[in-house]
């Protein structure tokens, strides 16, 4: 069934406070400027963002810039700029909007200013150890509003199109979640890290990563009225890089690179814009075979640059475009200590006296008592459509999930999301990644803003995109290729396709009658199954991730003749716990009881790797298959239980076959998919299209199924 993004009572909550723009008329000429303005500090040393504790640089490797462009139909006109920087705080930016507006008049609610996250360039924000130079906050300002006004005062008539390819192996998740029992201490002395960044490295303490990347390298392309390059404004969702003394980072040299292959005057400009980065870096922990310790950041933009080159060859220009821009101010909370932990946070602090902070307990106790004096924030959300292309903007370090939210849903299938844009507001994880802990959950500026801080935003986003199109939201739902036909013509009972983008509530896909529940522990929205065959026109099929929690359903009536399909995906090593996870139980949820059957895969205790079925709570009445499944690979099980038969397939072959009382109470009506029902040794891996059926499936039945 179609679905939304929730967000009903954030709607109502953020409407009222919405610029009204309507979408202009369709205008005679199109006009862009561009500028390209130094902004490497002339005082040196500097400090630099990027680190945990203050550093400060005297050396220049590549200089830092200030990429500025300015469109206008002649009825709106609005500004772009991107800066090489690691993040900027909203005053300083609203104070170089306010700048620039005095300049060229272009009102400040129609300025966007993004950072590029360079961990190498000059601190325009305090953060962590770091505080912002006081020399370079005023030249930055001044810096930016020049930009602006250059890129004003250079506007031509122009065209633009727009192209996007896939740069998937240029970036990968780095927030992967450890196995339970494996947990790190917060910087607090809590055990709360259940995931954290690079922890992939390391297999033996690991099930998977915590989230999807995104691998669209987006690029808008202007061009004059006669088609000589005039400007190139790309977005891609990978951190950063690394490099030292006072650098662009990747960002710069894409710019610079695009510049070198597409045009060689003053006139173009490349800009590199942050997309959605918060949990993805450049290594694909999935697969060490593919790291090269030698890659160079030369190397790594030039292997962008080709795709984007590629890609560019491919853009059709259009020049009757009209241009509108929106943009919301919210306030947010910051999640504040409680007393103990200020007053843990102020002891810290008096003994430090008037040193900088050096380790890690140190700088997060000094980050509690800026929290706690503060209490929220004023952030900036825009969203800005040029054409039949559309920009969202988030102000903070945004998890790649966030990003493909706001591109799936927006009403404007030519979307890129830039992040760090109008703020510097940190990591913002979507809900349900909080209770996995790790740095970028951690209270401070660099991660402070309340729990639904995120939907939030995508809300606010959602919002502008609609209000700048004209038109509603797009549905968010996968397509039904061939295997999920097949599905869908079986008839379940319920359908659960774990396509979700958040819970609560796991979408019954064939009437919406039986929709489950996620339990916390889930994360949402990484790869699922043969996406070739499930879904259409080279969508991804997407599956839940469970760290602990289950998907609870409740089916009335089910009976001693029914049948569960599903998918899995097996994140733990099959020599760690005594049974390596439970995929499926129908049992009462206040504990085991002799009425109740159990599927899953053991472990040290016996049959390791292996499908095993319990009925009843006694360990002997376990069976078990014979095959044993390999870690991290996707598998199609089902399990049929026709009165007291049961039968088990692996991949459409009968794995395992018993005889088990049924029976079953008719008020045992509980299903829990990820765990069993007293949540012992719950999944920890993926699951996906989890299906539930009133009657035993046949051999035939299962071969349909099985792709």
């Amino acid at each position: 069934m179609p679905r939304r993004l929730p967000g009903t009572f954030f709607r109502l909550m953020l409407t009222f406070c919405l610029t009204s723009i309507l979408p202009g008329q369709i205008q005679a000429e199109f006009l862009a400027g561009t500028a390209l303005v130094d902004v490497t500090p002339t005082m040196l040393p500097v400090l630099v963002n990027g680190s945990m504790t203050s550093r400060s640089v005297d050396k220049i490797k590549t200089r830092v810039h200030a990429r500025a462009l300015v469109l206008d139909d002649q009825k709106t006109k609005l500004a772009i700029v991107v800066v090489d920087s690691c993040m900027m705080p909203r005053p300083l930016l609203d104070e170089a909007k306010a700048l620039a507006a005095k300049m060229t008049g272009i009102p400040t609610d129609r300025i966007l200013i993004s950072a590029t996250h360079s961990h190498s360039a000059p601190s325009s924000m305090a953060c962590l150890g770091t505080d912002a130079d006081p020399n370079y906050v005023p030249f930055l300002i001044d810096k930016i509003a020049e930009a602006v006004a250059v890129a004003n005062s250079k506007l031509q008539p122009a065209q633009v199109g727009f192209a996007k390819t896939d740069a998937g192996e240029f970036t990968a998740s780095r927030q992967w979640i450890r196995q339970p029992g494996k947990n790190e201490l917060d910087p607090f002395g809590n055990p709360t890290v259940r995931a954290n960044m690079h922890a992939g490295a390391n297999w033996d303490i690991v099930t998977g990563e915590a989230g999807p990347e995104d691998p669209d390298l987006s690029l808008i392309s202007f061009q004059t009225r006669a088609g000589k390059p005039l400007a190139v404004l790309g977005n891609f969702s990978m951190h950063y890089f690394g490099d030292a003394d006072i650098s662009a980072d990747y960002f710069g040299l894409f710019c610079a690179g695009i510049k070198q292959r597409l045009a060689g005057d003053d006139e173009f400009v490349g800009l590199m814009s942050h997309g959605c980065s918060g949990d993805i870096w450049r290594r694909d922990y999935t697969r060490p075979e593919t790291w090269d310790p030698k890659l160079t950041i030369e190397n790594y933009t030039a292997g962008l640059l080709d795709l984007a080159e590629t890609a560019l060859k491919s853009v059709t220009y259009q020049h009757d475009i009209d241009l509108a821009m929106a943009e919301t101010r919210m306030t947010l909370n910051y999640r504040v200590p409680n007393k103990q932990l200020l007053e843990w946070s102020q002891r810290i602090k008096e003994k430090l006296g008037d040193k900088l902070p050096q380790t890690t307990e140190e700088i997060y106790a000094l980050e509690q008592i800026i929290l706690h004096e503060r209490q929220q924030t004023e952030i900036v959300v825009q969203a800005l459509r040029i054409g039949d292309i559309a920009i969202a903007t988030t102000p903070n370090e945004t998890y790649a999930v966030t990003g493909l939210k706001l591109k799936a849903a927006s009403p404007i299938h030519k979307t890129m999301v830039i992040e760090l844009a109008n703020g510097g507001d940190g990591y913002i994880p979507p809900p349900e990644q909080h209770p996995l802990g790790g740095y970028n959950t951690w209270a401070a500026r660099s991660a402070g803003l309340e729990v639904m801080a995120e939907p939030k935003i995508v809300e606010a986003g959602l919002l502008l995109l609609e209000q700048v199109a004209g038109q509603s939201r797009r549905d968010v739902t996968l397509s039904r290729g061939p295997a999920a036909a097949a599905i869908a013509k079986s008839q379940p009972v319920a359908w659960y396709r774990l396509d979700d983008f958040a819970g609560p509530y796991a979408l019954d896909a064939v009437s919406g009658l039986h929709d489950g529940l996620y339990e916390p522990g889930i994360t949402f929205y990484l790869e699922g199954p043969q996406s070739n065959k499930f879904c259409l026109d080279g969508q991804k099929n997407r599956a839940a991730m469970l760290c602990g929690g289950r998907v609870r359903s409740r089916i009335v009536g089910l009976g001693d003749q029914y049948s569960i399909s599903l998918w899995l995906w097996n994140g733990m090593p099959n020599n760690v716990r005594d049974v390596t996870g439970w995929l499926f139980s129908r049992g009462h949820d206040h504990g085991l009881s002799t009425a109740a059957d159990h599927l899953g895969i053991g472990g040290t205790s016996g049959h390791a790797g292996r499908l095993i079925f319990q009925h009843g709570n006694a360990a002997a009445d376990i069976v078990a298959g014979k095959t044993e499944i390999p870690r991290w690979t996707w598998q199609h099980v089902v399990l049929v239980r026709d009165g007291a038969a049961v039968r088990i397939y692996l991949n459409g072959q009968l794995e395992l076959e018993t005889t088990a009382p049924a029976q079953f109470p008719r008020e045992l009506d509980k299903l829990f998919f990820g765990g069993r029902s007293d949540s012992e040794s719950n999944w920890e891996g993926r699951l996906d299209e989890v299906s539930i059926f009133n009657r035993a499936l046949t051999a035939a039945d299962i071969s349909s199924l099985t792709p």
